[in-house]
């Protein structure tokens, strides 16, 4: 499941992301999200969450596990 639609991904779930700084090369982070950052329904480049690991904020490409 990819990350696009905000219903779709929940606090906790195990996803991957692509953080700011990884964006020209598209290295995925994974990690649980703390928080949901972005509040419309979907988003083209992927859902903006905060990791609970060291509070890294990234756009989620897919989601691993609910």
């Amino acid at each position: 499941m990819n990350g696009h639609k905000r219903s779709d991904i929940k606090i906790g779930a195990l996803v991957d992301v692509v953080l700011k700084k990884d964006q020209p090369t598209g290295k995925l982070t994974r990690g649980h999200v703390k928080r949901i950052l972005t509040n419309s329904p979907s988003h083209p480049h992927g859902i903006k969450v905060m990791l609970e690991e060291e509070n890294m904020v990234g756009r989620v490409q897919k989601i691993v596990e609910e």
